[in-house]
């Protein structure tokens, strides 16, 4: 049988020097069993199916809230993930690139079937705050469409887009929701992008953006906004991306030029 004190087990391959260990050298007792159920989800591999929590109490002689701690960070961290009634090892995080490719490019380039689910479709006066993003004026009619993100049909994200309906007039009539929205400005009106600002930070969801995207209110979540601007330099549109903590990581290529 294990034993969670075991420090054999508390360095993996390619971890950081010491990850996890206090400097007094105490380990405690619940990252002892995460780190015995981190070397359990390796041989498993993706989709394997979890002991119990009472199996691993019994496997480790550690109390069930433990391995609950354990259990709780590996979810957290996207290396477990709840299915029915039981646990399974979650596959690689998805990596969603920071460029002007869309999440939908971003999916397909690692195997994944991306798709989206609409929620809302409506206008609205522009307010002051979307002006500088949109390009409309006060008072002026934008769109405002609400979507789930869905990874080979798991929800992973809610996203909002914000556009002038004097850019994309006939979005409720002729757009796909299914779709990307940056290849139907591009394909069917013609209009390029050619730059953006972002900025992310990390957030709880609401109970609504937890509803919608099927995750417990107190899940992690990385916030994406966007601002994109035309080829012209004319602003075009404001987008505020929710992404699922556990199932999503960015990445970007960084140019030594510029360094």
């Amino acid at each position: 049988m294990d034993h969670p004190l075991d420090s054999r087990h508390l360095q993996a391959p390619g971890a950081p020097v010491r990850a996890g260990v206090p400097e007094h050298g105490r380990v405690p007792k619940y990252y002892a069993v995460k780190a015995h159920v981190a070397a359990l989800i390796d041989e498993l591999g993706e989709g394997g199916l979890l002991p119990t929590e009472r199996d691993l109490a019994e496997r480790y002689t550690v109390s069930r809230e433990t391995v609950r701690q354990a259990l709780r960070e590996l979810l957290l961290e996207g290396r477990l993930r709840r299915q029915g009634r039981g646990t399974v090892v979650a596959g690689p995080k998805l990596e969603q690139p920071l460029s002007l490719a869309s999440y939908t490019e971003g999916v397909r380039r690692q195997g994944r079937a991306p798709g989206r689910g609409l929620i809302s479709l409506e206008s609205f006066p522009c307010t002051p705050a979307l002006t500088g993003a949109t390009g409309a004026a006060v008072g002026e009619p934008v769109w405002h469409m609400e979507r789930v993100l869905l990874a080979d049909d798991e929800r992973v994200g809610l996203e909002s887009t914000y556009v002038s309906v004097a850019r994309a007039p006939s979005l409720d009539t002729e757009f796909d929701p299914d779709s990307s929205f940056y290849a139907y400005l591009r394909e069917r009106l013609g209009v390029s992008f050619g730059e953006a600002d972002e900025r992310i930070e990390t957030v709880l969801a609401t109970p609504r953006e937890a509803l919608l995207i099927g995750t417990p209110p107190a899940l992690p979540m990385l916030l994406l906004h966007r601002v994109s601007r035309d080829t012209g330099g004319r602003p075009l549109e404001r987008v505020r991306t929710l992404f699922r903590g556990d199932r999503f990581s960015f990445t970007a290529h960084l140019d030594g030029a510029e360094m």
